[in-house]
């Protein structure tokens, strides 16, 4: 393990234990919850440090799917504890959220970094995931789509909102796992090849991820419990924290690994990390979230606010444009970023 992983791990245990101590010592505000909100982006890290150590003993394919699926594992609980407290706006804006940051904030910052890091400007990768997004993207959008149309026109369908939203999540989930099988069975995501010995024994990465998981489900409990006692200090919407401040939180694992395997040019696997996490996100974590809800008394559903349905909508649309053809120049990198910074704009104001 390098110093600087060491140090990194050292802040992030602080960090938790913080987190810890300021849920039970004091009152909830805004203090508990930045801290609760560092010790998450500090897990995300760990989980992302972890998996990686254990992709790398399963082959390539997997190393980014693996990276994506347990860095999801602090939004899962995020999630959990907000419709356990029955902030179902929270829950909502947060799992939408980490859509927008990943598919536009995240990837956005990565094209920029890979084509400055390129010797002409252009970065490069496997067309395949990028398409496949678009295309899970693009059938979860439609029961959103549906779903906010009729609702707004038909009293008969807003009753049956929760069964719809039920038999959808099925739907897209029975998608997701046909395209997971015959993805993890590919060889196209390269992962990047290992130099040296692994820092840590494959025992060792497994126990530090059980770990971080664990302490990720707590810290998610007291980032929920600051929440909102923190919105009312700050004067800012649930709308804002949910999509802003929850999902980039909850989303550290893309931002940091995204980002350095960019500038290391290993284009393959940065698109890999970001596009398997929008991917999972909005045809997995959310549709398998509306099932799990059903045990809660608020109940999560498809239904959403027009300016989120256009937003996704929309996402999709810029998502497949941009990297459909397997490169992105540096400007398709900031047109991403400035439609996350327009959409969090209005849920400021919200």
């Amino acid at each position: 393990m390098s110093r600087n992983e060491r140090i990194w791990l050292v802040a992030t245990a602080a960090a938790t234990a913080a987190a810890g101590v300021l849920r039970y010592a004091v009152s909830p505000g805004v203090l508990p919850f930045v801290v609760a909100g560092l010790a998450l982006a500090g897990l995300a890290w760990l989980v992302s440090f972890a998996t990686e150590l254990v992709g790398q003993r399963f082959g390539p394919a997997l190393t980014g799917f693996l990276q994506s699926s347990l860095g999801n594992l602090p939004e899962f609980f995020i999630v959990i504890f907000a419709l356990s407290a029955g902030e179902t706006v929270v829950a909502q804006t947060s799992l939408i959220g980490s859509v927008f940051a990943n598919a536009l904030l995240v990837l956005g910052l990565v094209i920029v970094v890979g084509a400055r890091s390129a010797d002409d400007g252009l970065m490069r990768f496997n067309p395949r995931l990028p398409n496949d997004t678009a295309t899970l993207l693009l059938v979860s959008v439609f029961i959103i789509v549906i779903a906010g149309l009729t609702v707004g026109s038909s009293h008969k369908v807003a009753s049956h909102i929760q069964t719809i939203s039920a038999i959808g999540a099925g739907c897209i989930l029975v998608v997701y796992v046909a395209w997971a099988f015959s993805y993890l069975r590919s060889d196209a995501v390269p992962a990047a090849p290992a130099h040296g010995p692994p820092a840590l024994s494959l025992p060792a990465a497994m126990v530090l991820l059980a770990a971080a998981g664990v302490a990720a489900a707590f810290v998610s409990d007291w980032f929920i419990h600051a929440l909102d006692p923190a919105v009312r200090s700050l004067g800012i919407s649930k709308a804002f924290a949910g999509l802003v401040i929850v999902a980039i939180a909850g989303n550290a694992v893309e931002n940091f690994t995204g980002l350095v395997m960019a500038r290391k040019r290993n284009w393959d696997l940065a698109i890999s990390v970001v596009k398997n996490s929008v991917a999972q996100i909005a045809a997995f974590l959310f549709p398998a979230l509306v099932l799990v809800s059903l045990a809660f008394t608020h109940a999560l559903t498809f239904e959403l606010a027009p300016i989120y349905i256009g937003g996704l909508f929309f996402t999709a649309i810029a998502v497949w444009q941009i990297t459909g053809d397997g490169e992105a120049y540096e400007f398709e990198g900031w047109a991403l970023i400035a439609l996350y910074v327009i959409l969090a704009t209005f849920t400021l104001y919200e």
